[in-house]
Order: structure tokens, then sequence, then C-alpha cells
């Protein structure tokens, strides 16, 4: 008798919930596949609409034509401020030309540069320090202008241009020395007309005296406008010092810069 090869019946549940899982993954896999064939599709017709299209002309400017120097051919006469016309800055031209003169009868008793450790020798008690001071903070360029004035004032004004603001501004910074009471005796005040971080001014508490000498009162403006520092000493050797001439001394200077 032919034995007949049968195969066990399984429950309808289980063999739908075996093939159940094989067949969401392939809609899965078709509905993703249709998704990227569709965004690829919109992408190169958009492509291809916008190869096809005129290009859209840019609004016009404002200013049609910007005046520039015209090109100079090298000649004796060439310079470097001539070259770079359009970068060069009134600062980066002569420093002494930006200095005040001195008024009408006054004695001018110099008038130009002065090198660092110049300035040094005669500014600071300590010249050695004073120096390496300044040339921490790259100082560029120092232009001097003194005078005096009926042999009763001085006057002494300097610019100093450093490398950078932060060099201007630790100069301009460096002047808590002069409340000490062998100097200005007091802690200034503001220099009217310039912004109060930027410009500082002190007149000396009291006259300064020795016997047999006439007392000395002295005052000293210092103000800073980018990389330069603007410095102005007047001394009056009767004992008084007009702060209205001070500051009119200095807003001279100070709208210069």
């Amino acid at each position: 008798m032919e034995h007949a090869e049968t195969i066990p019946e399984q429950p309808a549940g289980e063999e739908t919930a075996a093939r159940r899982p094989r067949g969401g993954r392939r809609t899965v896999l078709l509905i993703a596949g249709a998704v990227v064939l569709g965004v690829l599709a919109g992408t190169v017709t958009g492509y291809a609409i916008q190869y096809d299209r005129e290009p859209t002309p840019l609004p016009p400017l404002a200013q049609q034509r910007i005046d520039q120097p015209k090109p100079q051919a090298p000649n004796e006469s060439t310079s470097t401020r001539s070259i770079n016309a359009n970068r060069w800055h009134k600062t980066d031209d002569d420093l002494t030309k930006m200095l005040i003169e001195a008024p009408s009868g006054a004695k001018v008793t110099a008038s130009g540069y002065e090198s660092p450790d110049e300035f040094s020798a005669d500014y600071y008690k300590q010249p050695n320090q004073g120096l390496g001071f300044l040339l921490r903070k790259d100082v560029r360029r120092i232009a001097s202008r003194r005078w005096s004035e009926d042999d009763r004032n001085y006057v002494s004004v300097q610019l100093f241009q450093f490398a950078d603001r932060s060099g201007a501004d630790a100069y301009q910074n460096d002047k808590g020395y002069l409340e000490k009471k062998e100097y200005a005796g007091n802690k200034g005040k503001d220099l009217p007309g310039v912004p109060a971080a930027y410009g500082h001014l002190w007149i000396d508490s009291e006259a300064h005296e020795k016997p047999g000498y006439y007392p000395v009162r002295s005052s000293r403006v210092v103000a800073r406008r980018g990389d330069i520092v603007m410095e102005i000493e007047y001394t009056n050797n009767r004992g008084t010092i007009d702060e209205g001439t001070v500051v009119e001394l200095a807003k001279r200077q100070w709208e210069r810069l």
C-alpha cells in the first residue's frame, strides 16, 4: 500500500502570522524607492527648467560709478601714498603736520620728531623703565612742539602714535601717578568736548615753590583718538593757571587729530 506523503496541516492563524512580516518589508522598500525616485526626478526636472530660463538681472546699484584716483605711471614723484591712495589715512602722513601752531609772538623752542629714548630721558624719572614701557606698547612715532610766552607760560604739545589702539590706550591710562602730591595732587576731571573715556585734565592743586624761585604751577591734558595720544603740558612760573586757556588749547589740538 503506497504511503502517501502528506504535509502536516498548520492552523490558518499561524500561517498568516508567519508570512505577514515578509510582505510588510517589501511594501516599505517599494515605497521608499518610489520616494527616492520621485525626489530625484523632481530635482532633475527643476534643474532642466532653470537651465532653459533667462538669467534674472540684478537690481541696479544706487551709485553707478565710484570715483577713484586715476592710475599713475611710475616716475620721480611716485610715492607710497600715490600708489596706495585708497588706503591712505591722514595719520600716515607727516605727524608733525597735525601739531597745532604756536600762537603769534610765542618763541618756539623745539619742533619735530623725538626718538623714544630722547623722550624717555627727559620725561621719566627712570628712563630705562619708561623706554621699555613705550617699546612694549609698540610706539611708532613721537612728534613734539614746544614754545614759551612772555617768559611766564611754557607749553609742550606731543603726539604719540602707536602700532594699534591697545598701545595708545595703555599709554593714556598710565597716568595714575599724577594724583600724587608731588604732581597734580588730585584725580583731575574730564576734558570738556571729549568723550569721558578718551580725555582728562589735571591742574596742580597748589603751586610748587622753592626758595629763590618763582612759584611754578602746571596743568596736563591727555587724550586719545584712535592710535594717537595727545599730551599737553602747560606751565606757569607765577603760580597761576587759567583753565579756560588750557581747555581751548586742548580743543584745538583734539580737532586736528
